[in-house]
Order: C-alpha cells, then sequence, then structure tokens
C-alpha cells in the first residue's frame, strides 16, 4: 500500500521532528509556526487529512542543515576549498528538488550556532529554529526530494556534529547567536545606501522586540519603492523575518506586507 503525505508526516512527528505543512510547488508554510511547539500527532492527522497533497518540512530546532545549491554559483564547488571539508562526518544527507544537496547535524549543547545564509558561496546554513527545510517525498517545480541512501550514514542516521566542524562554521559566521554582537563593516552607518540596508537586512532580520514591526515597514516600503514584484516582496519579508534573532509571527508579516502593498497601489493609481 502506497504511503500517502499524511502517513510520512506522521512519521517524521514520531521520530521527534517538528513537522510543517508547506504550499506545493512552492516553499511558502501554509500556518503560522514562528515560536510555538511543534505539531501534534492529532493536529497532523487534521491537516493532511484536508490538505492531502502538502509538501512536508522540518524545522531546524534540534539540528542544522548545510543547505549546498547549485543555481548561480555552485555550491558543491565552495565546499570543496573549504577548510571546514575534512571534518564532515558520516551523517544524514537528502539531495533536494534542484539538485543541491543538505547535510543534517544535531546541534551540540555546548557550542553555540547561528544561521548563516551565504556560509559559502552557494552555500547555506540553516541553523535558526523557526527556519525549516523541506524532506522527502517532498516535491516542486523542480523536482523531488530523496534521501540519498548512499551518501548518507548507515539508517539514515543524524549524528552530532564534532567541535571541529562548529568551530569551522562559526568562523564563517557573519554574527553569533550566543552573545547576540552583530559583526558589521567597519565604516559608518549613514554611509551605507538605502539599496545596502535592504541587502543587510534579508541576512541579520528585524532584531528584537520593540523596533521589529517598523524595521519590517521600512524594509517592505524600500523593496515596493524600487519596484520589487508583490510575490518577492511576500518572499524577502518572510526571508528576513526567519533570518532574525526573534522573528515575529509569520501572519503578522504577512498582514503587514499585504496592508503595504495594497497602500502603495492606491498612492499608485491616485498619481495616474
Amino acid at each position: 500500500m502506497t504511503k500517502s503525505m499524511k502517513d510520512f508526516a506522521l512519521t517524521y512527528q514520531k521520530l521527534g521532528f517538528s513537522v510543517l505543512p508547506i504550499s506545493l510547488n512552492k516553499k511558502t508554510p501554509m500556518i503560522s509556526f514562528a515560536n510555538r511547539g511543534p505539531m501534534t500527532a492529532e493536529e497532523i492527522e487534521t491537516f493532511w487529512t484536508n490538505n492531502p497533497n502538502a509538501n512536508i518540512a522540518v524545522r531546524t530546532d534540534k539540528f542544522f542543515v548545510i543547505d549546498i545549491d547549485v543555481h548561480g554559483t555552485n555550491g558543491f564547488e565552495s565546499m570543496k576549498k573549504w577548510e571546514g571539508l575534512k571534518y564532515l562526518t558520516p551523517t544524514a544527507q537528502a539531495k533536494t528538488a534542484s539538485g543541491g544537496k543538505h547535510i543534517f547535524f544535531f546541534k551540540r549543547d555546548d557550542m553555540a550556532l547561528g544561521q548563516n545564509i551565504g556560509m559559502l558561496p552557494g552555500v547555506d546554513l540553516k541553523a535558526h529554529p523557526n527556519n525549516y527545510v523541506l524532506v522527502a517525498p517532498s516535491a516542486t517545480d523542480k523536482g523531488q526530494y530523496e534521501w540519498d541512501l548512499e551518501k548518507s550514514s548507515k539508517g539514515l542516521t543524524i549524528n552530532t556534529a564534532s567541535k571541529e566542524l562548529v568551530s569551522a562554521i562559526q568562523r564563517l559566521s557573519k554574527h553569533s547567536e550566543l552573545d547576540g554582537i552583530r559583526y558589521r563593516r567597519k565604516r559608518d552607518q549613514d554611509e551605507k545606501s538605502a539599496t545596502a540596508k535592504l541587502f543587510e537586512t534579508i541576512v541579520l532580520g528585524f532584531g528584537g522586540e520593540g523596533g521589529r514591526n517598523d524595521k519590517l515597514a521600512s524594509f517592505v516600503g524600500g523593496l515596493l519603492l524600487r519596484g520589487v514584484d508583490d510575490e518577492q516582496v511576500y518572499e524577502l519579508a518572510k526571508l528576513a523575518n526567519e533570518n532574525g534573532i526573534d522573528p515575529l509571527p509569520l501572519q503578522e508579516v504577512l498582514r503587514t506586507v499585504e496592508s503595504m502593498i495594497q497602500t502603495d497601489r492606491r498612492g499608485a493609481s491616485l498619481a495616474n
């Protein structure tokens, strides 16, 4: 009997993963999940009964993922040149829909590891508890996710990263979540262009409580001012939010983006 997506989702949940439903042929979550506990078996049962074809993702809460991409810059070539390559011990690996690779390691309790988008050219480090990666048998318009049985450890076991591997990754990190310090270029912030600040926001997020909503609004306004398509504004806002140290609830981000897009459209209509 063929297993359904619900069966796979329940299996991942029983194995201890925090499961998320993801929209078909996209990578967007179908529920609000930031800073909430994992879906229960009952919630998974109900959701996939109503959405039987939804893709499956797992949150990078207990583990991190080295995400190797092949679009633009070939991440595999970057990995070959990285001094940390020699510390990659056997662990679970997956083939991504686009021909890349996900390498899974459990986090260490004795060493902090922050998320690092652009860890190497064509390579991201997914490590924030509110981030996620798609898992088999999810599929997008680019192809299907599959566990790499040939390259993985026996039994698809996720092993704990060695101290040497974590140290090598930390040396590449743009910032450390251990002490909340952000390492920036040594140049006056006022000299940076507004566009440069937008790029930085994508990587660093909207910060902690107290200013996140204002920074989100400023970020979205900057994108709209530069003519970024509405769909991409949504995706960039979600990405920036996920990269922050204290993300906003997803629905709050979406509501803000929708409101600003509608305001921008009304302003354009009046101008014409």
